[in-house]
């Protein structure tokens, strides 16, 4: 008989099956087999939160696939994912495979999909972890309570169809919290002096103002500015101090999925939720030609910075061959995990080093390679020797004015010759000085004043919403991708320049929450909440105590909020105008699908007008039309966000001027001629997606576009699908039929009860 082991996607069995030969069965579960009841609670409050769950509606087949298989195999291995996702599916399996005898299923783990590592893995096979499983059980249980009796009161109180996330409800406050920030600053002005200056040798450099009178410079008005420069003319500029110092700048460590999605993001654009997806192909197997589908990276959800001392040996070979032992550290780094990591699996590395990125860019999407290559160079450099900078500091004196000129030069660059971590904002200014000397006299090119104003905090990229969120302990690296793609899909955020800005429908979700649970919208709240899964995790705490604490006063103000009588919705803004129809003043209103222009006299009247029609009339003020960084592409003028009846486009601010007009991009690619995909809407208002080449390219779909490669028949693009069933991934060509369960975007529709 053969033996059977049981993954959860379809894209392993072939990698697997190359290493376990004829001896095994492969199948795959295709991600979770049972769940939550989805049109009831499923979980009984009054008898210890006892969770009923049921097989998920469309996996019957697949089930009794995986029964007749276990019954004709002499053991059964469990190998979903190394996580409490993946515990928990094998438990649920292990509990349907009833035909099979409990003491020939067991439980692998495969950290990455290499022939050593399935070997070990089958050779030393353990039993499930209940312990996983209660954290899993816990938090899918509190996630269920919060929105499943959160979403009702949304429907009551703000509008119908709406829904809350105990996780994502706290990182939109994040969102919010910060545009008042914004909002709320007053920038004050500021000027900086800059002396452009000449040495004995070339080249010319910039010093700036930095002490007046042996005090730090602050320079507040026009008027100031404009004495300094009046009183450095004709002085002569000396140079009082040269201070040169030595400072080494060590590697960051390997990558964990938090910096991962934050470095994909800055270096390669992508979201968090397309970094998962591509590692997550990058780790199931690739096809490698003669070498077959081969996992190329280890696993990809991880929290700690260890690495193998097999992995690091290799990379040393690697380094001392590539670039010179002057590149070797004399040991290997050690990098210290945060004290909240669970340390299951090892760093985000490359699985092995023999297969460098340009030697299988043929067989990879550009997606595959670019991030491939970012992992691979981040895991090498992480071993290799520190780089060493020199930072001149340069003094000069004009009188009672001080001038301040700064530079780095790399004296060895030991990682940097392959790989520097970036910042949200880029990497460090780096200025080139010539020799200088003290008592050098310099000769003024020029001196220039400039006007600043200090800026508010930015609004949260992908990047650093991410870093906030496990900076906060909001989550873990499993769920920033769903996180984050969530709060945009209810359409509580909105992307604004690549940047998180909350709708209003989301401020107003966000505020009922804040006012009516604080706790569960308490930021440290949450985090002890993630700690107390943790311990659920090691076996410290019981999974029904600590969902049972929180569920008792949640439940309380729950009852008190669906006392609330009316609706929650923002006040209507007055306007100018006055109705064609009746006479009666025009407001803006709040509505399903955002702002518009409505009659007073409703509902005698129900004239309505979009916030800015063809006319001009009823336009917004200019302070509240989005410029962004796009220009024109006729006139150079920049474009401004703006709301139609087809939904949010990109318009010229010179409009009526100018005309010009342009969809907004989804970030997939039209999968006929390469170009964006844009939403768009028909007349009645129906959602469907387009090329924005149209009507050159007429590719169009119902469906929302995923930047995901179908396995089975190497489709482009894969579809978002909704039914009543729940929300699963599907292949755009009809014909091949291959569906992929959306396990971290559960579709929840609670039955509202009178």
């Amino acid at each position: 008989m053969k033996s059977l082991l049981i993954v959860e996607s379809p894209a392993k069995v072939k990698t697997l099956g190359k290493f376990l030969g004829k001896k095994f069965a492969i199948k795959a579960s295709i991600g979770h087999v049972k769940d939550l009841p989805k049109k009831e609670l499923g979980v009984d409050i009054e008898n210890d939160l006892s969770p009923t769950y049921v097989v998920i509606e469309g996996k019957e087949k697949v089930l009794n696939e995986l029964k007749k298989a276990a019954r004709n195999a002499d053991r059964v291995f469990l190998g979903p994912d190394p996580d409490r996702e993946g515990e928990a599916i094998a438990w649920h399996i292990a509990e349907e495979l009833n035909g099979a005898s409990s003491d020939k299923i067991f439980r692998v783990e495969f950290n990455e999909i290499t022939e050593k590592a399935v070997t070990e893995a089958i050779n030393h096979p353990r039993k499930i972890n209940m312990n996983l499983v209660d954290a899993q059980q816990a938090r899918r249980i509190l996630d269920r309570l919060v929105g499943y009796k959160l979403s009702p009161l949304l429907w009551r109180k703000v509008r119908r169809g709406l829904s809350a996330g105990r996780v994502q409800s706290v990182a939109l406050r994040l969102v919010v919290d910060r545009e008042r920030e914004i909002q709320a600053f007053k920038p004050e002005e500021y000027w900086s002096i800059t002396a452009t200056l000449q040495g004995k040798e070339p080249p010319p450099f910039d010093a700036r103002l930095f002490h007046i009178n042996g005090k730090k410079a602050v320079v507040k008005n026009e008027a100031e500015a404009g004495k300094i420069v009046e009183d450095t003319q004709g002085k002569s500029f000396t140079v009082k101090k040269v201070e040169k110092k030595k400072r080494r700048r060590s590697p960051a460590p390997p990558f964990i999925t938090s910096t991962l999605q934050q470095e994909a993001s800055r270096k390669l654009r992508f979201t968090a939720k397309k970094t998962m997806l591509v590692a997550q192909q990058l780790y199931e197997g690739i096809e490698l030609g003669d070498e077959g589908s081969t996992g190329l990276i280890t696993y990809m959800r991880t929290d700690s910075v260890r690495v193998s001392a097999e992995a690091q040996q290799e990379a040393r070979a690697l380094i001392r061959g590539e670039f010179g032992k002057e590149y070797l550290p004399q040991k290997p780094p050690v990098y210290k995990s945060k004290k909240s990591s669970q340390d299951a699996h090892e760093a985000i590395r490359p699985t092995s080093l023999l297969r460098p990125p340009e030697a299988v860019k043929k067989y990879l999407t550009r997606d595959q390679y670019n991030l491939y290559k970012l992992i691979w160079n981040r895991f090498v450099a992480s071993q290799m020797h520190h780089a060493l900078l020199e930072q001149t500091s340069v003094d000069i004196e004009a009188g009672k004015y001080t001038f301040r000129a700064t530079g780095t030069v790399v004296k060895f660059p030991g990682f940097m010759k392959l790989y520097t971590e970036s910042g949200d904002n880029g990497g460090e200014d780096e200025g080139l000085l010539p020799p200088l000397s003290e008592g050098d006299v310099l000769r003024t090119i020029a001196i220039t004043p400039k006007q600043h104003f200090t800026q508010p905090p930015p609004r949260f990229s992908e990047a650093s919403l991410v870093k906030e969120l496990e900076a906060k302990g909001i989550g873990r690296p499993s769920t920033y991708a769903t996180i984050l793609s969530t709060i945009q899909d209810r359409k509580y955020t909105e992307k604004i320049e690549g940047r998180f800005k909350p709708t209003e429908l989301g401020i107003i979700v966000s505020d009922l929450l804040v006012e009516r649970f604080p706790e569960l919208m308490d930021y440290n709240f949450t985090a002890k909440m993630e700690s107390n899964l943790d311990r659920i995790e090691e076996g410290g705490l019981r999974w029904v105590d600590i969902v049972m604490d929180f569920y008792r006063p949640f439940d309380h103000d729950l009852e008190e909020a669906m006392k609330i009588q009316g609706k929650v919705k923002p006040r209507d803004i007055p306007t100018e105008h006055v109705c064609e129809k009746c006479g009666s003043p025009m407001v803006i209103k709040w509505g399903r699908h955002g702002r518009f222009i409505a009659c007073t006299g409703y509902p005698g009247c129900k004239n309505t007008m979009p916030l800015e029609n063809q006319n001009g009339e009823g336009r917004t003020k200019a302070a509240d039309v989005q410029e962004t960084d796009e220009k024109c592409e006729k006139c150079g003028s920049p474009m401004v966000l703006k709301s139609g009846k087809f939904g949010r486009f990109l318009a010229c601010s010179k409009y009526p001027e100018c005309k010009t007009t342009k969809a907004i991009g989804i970030g997939v690619k039209c999968p006929e001629d390469g170009g964006e995909i844009v939403e768009r809407r028909t007349k009645k208002g129906k959602v469907f997606f387009s090329c924005g080449n149209y009507p050159a390219c007429k590719f169009a779909i119902w469906y929302r576009p995923v930047d995901k490669t179908c396995p089975e028949c190497g489709a482009a693009i894969l579809v978002e699908k909704r039914t009543k069933k729940g929300e699963y991934l599907a292949c755009i060509k009809k014909e091949c039929g291959y569906k992929e369960e959306l396990r971290e975007a559960e579709s929840l529709q609670p039955a509202l009860k009178a």
